[in-house]
């Protein structure tokens, strides 16, 4: 696996041409192989102003090949703490070319998911970008509740989104590891985007799916409710999912707003079309 950034770390974010305003960012990463992996194909990047996490596959090496090339390509826009949407998908793009480079001999192809928080500015307010490729997943956790931000581009979501099936009878399909979008595979990538406003207090998880297949929405919400800190929250879900029975790599990032002194309003969230790159 790559990693990129900070396991655990604590920042002041300068908004640009905004000196005035404070906003304060905790994020914590954690990541294991399972109980029934032999290698750890995800990998994740923790650092303003990207954070996310990237869930392999191919077999053996391939699968970290192309999460590596994921992460490694998204830390390239570190050079400040914002960024842009076509930023994120000019990433993944080369991410592609990676990947294909790395990997284009292997006959049944690499790809990866990728899903993750892109710091970002809209009106002069700073908002998360949350992109979305394949089915691992981005969660906000604000006032209480917890949203499912990302929607999955997997087989068993077209058919809850058909109606054929529900959410509950989706967790046990034997297509619930089909997806539909990967980066890689010689295709252009179609990220997904949602905008949050940044307001104190919101919390977000960014997971690959070794932790939603073995940790239920309704616990992963008491685990983000409980009170502990990024690091201990990071780390108790992954123990959630290992004692599930941690079938699969598990990796998880917490981004917690510490501080934040603006004027945006969650009810003014932007949403983005959905398969079109950078629409």
């Amino acid at each position: 696996m790559t990693e990129i950034g900070d396991r655990d770390a604590e920042r002041r974010v300068l908004l640009p041409g905004r000196p005035d305003v404070t906003l304060r960012l905790s994020w914590a990463a954690a990541t294991d192989t399972g109980r029934r992996r032999q290698q750890n194909e995800d990998s994740f990047i923790a650092q303003p102003p990207v954070f996310a996490v990237a869930d392999g596959m191919g077999g053996h090496a391939a699968g970290d090949i192309a999460s590596g090339a994921v992460v490694s390509r998204l830390g390239e826009i570190s050079r400040s703490d914002f960024t842009e949407p076509d930023s994120i998908d000019a990433s993944l793009r080369a991410a592609t070319d990676d990947i294909e480079r790395l990997a284009g001999d292997l006959p049944m192809g690499v790809g990866t998911t990728v899903t993750g928080a892109a710091l970002t500015v809209h009106a002069g307010e700073p908002y998360f970008a949350i992109f979305n490729i394949g089915d691992s997943r981005t969660y906000l956790y604000d006032q209480g509740d917890l949203t499912r931000v990302t929607v999955d581009h997997s087989v068993v979501q077209e058919l809850v989104d058909a109606g054929l099936i529900s959410e509950q009878e989706a967790e046990h399909h034997p297509d619930s590891n089909v997806i539909t979008r990967a980066v890689g595979f010689n295709a252009e990538p179609q990220p997904d985007y949602w905008m949050l406003p940044i307001r104190p207090n919101l919390r977000l998880l960014v997971c690959s799916d070794g932790l939603t297949k073995e940790v239920s929405d309704d616990r992963i919400a008491r685990y983000l409710a409980s009170g502990l800190d990024a690091v201990d929250t990071a780390h108790a879900l992954i123990d959630a999912a290992l004692a599930a029975g941690g079938r699969d790599n598990v990796t998880a990032v917490i981004v917690d707003v510490i501080e934040y002194a603006g004027e945006a309003e969650l009810d003014d969230t932007i949403p983005r079309n959905r398969g079109a790159s950078g629409a």
